[in-house]
């Protein structure tokens, strides 16, 4: 008889760590369902880990002059039959390895979007829940403030901020100030998108009834806002953040590119390809293409993890 009656099954307990959630939500289950998600993550992380990783990875350290050899310049790459080993890619005019400048510029031109980014999402947030929580003339003035610089193009704010904060610290400045100047102009270009989405999902939660609760028992406004309001409002943001950091990366290679960037002494990706502008009608056409290659391929990949990432994280598209 005991035999004969089946244990009843047991219910799926949820997972308790974060980890454990993460990998049971709808997000992963749309992550392992788009190949190509899945490979523009991998490429991601690849050029993520080659920017950290770019000393060991690279024969040659381009910033350092000592190992430069001008006898080794304009060099093809090694399936030509001139090329030389370990100048895989070739070199440029100065002798310099094009695949260790490619590595090391592609760790400053990550380095300046991805704290570009956090600045103009910090600044941007900060305001976006200022406006929407506080509203009245605080409100209309951030807005309004916002709808000023959305008149005109990012690049060109860029540009107005590179120059008068170059204009006030004098015109040579050295590798570590040109890095921050560029953080500083692409932070304050982008934190308009990050404000109004903030604010806009602000005035929803604002009227909710745990925010009512929360002024009830007398907690003060800034706990109220960011401990509690803005948990609740950072699925946009990072969709947004994700999208940013491609355009803060082609923003600083177009700085770069037109001179306002990146001395040649410390170069980014946009630098590198400006340099190899110079030389493309003369033959040495790979010291700008394969930096261009780096370039577009970061871009196209964090590009694709943005749209995967602003409808995995879609109500409606679920």
């Amino acid at each position: 008889m005991a035999d004969a009656i089946q244990a009843a099954p047991t219910p799926h307990s949820p997972p308790t760590t974060w980890a454990g959630r993460f990998f049971d939500s709808d997000v992963w289950a749309s992550f392992k369902r788009s190949k190509l998600t899945m490979v523009a993550a991998v490429l991601t992380g690849l050029f993520m880990a080659s920017a950290i990783l770019a000393g060991v990875l690279s024969p040659q350290d381009p910033f350092d002059p000592a190992q430069l050899e001008l006898m080794n310049s304009r060099l093809p790459p090694i399936w030509d039959a001139e090329g030389q080993m370990p100048f895989v890619l070739g070199t440029d005019e100065q002798g310099r390895d094009i695949f260790s400048a490619i590595l090391y510029g592609l760790r400053i031109s990550l380095t300046v979007g991805i704290l570009g980014v956090a600045l103009s999402a910090t600044l941007g947030i900060t305001l976006g829940l200022v406006a929407g929580y506080v509203g009245g003339t605080t409100d209309a003035i951030i807005m309004r403030i916002a709808d000023v610089q959305l008149t005109f193009p990012a690049i060109l704010i860029a540009l107005l901020v590179d120059g008068v904060v170059k204009a006030v610290l004098g015109g040579q400045l050295d590798e570590m100030t040109t890095l921050s100047v560029l953080v500083f102009s692409i932070g304050l270009s982008f934190w308009v998108q990050y404000a109004r989405t903030v604010r806009g999902s602000v005035m929803v939660e604002k009227n909710k009834d745990y925010i009512a609760a929360a002024r009830l028992i007398g907690l003060p406004t800034p706990v109220i806002m960011f401990r509690h309001v803005l948990p609740n409002v950072l699925g946009p943001v990072l969709v947004i953040a994700t999208i940013n950091l491609a355009l803060a990366v082609i923003t600083e290679a177009t700085l770069s590119f037109l001179g306002t960037g990146m001395p040649e002494t410390m170069p980014s990706l946009g630098t590198l390809i400006r340099i190899g502008n110079n030389y493309l009608f003369s033959g040495e056409w790979w010291i700008v293409a394969f930096p261009g290659i780096a370039l577009a391929v970061l871009v196209l990949a964090i590009n694709l993890l943005g749209d995967w990432l602003r409808d995995a994280l879609n109500p409606k598209l679920r």
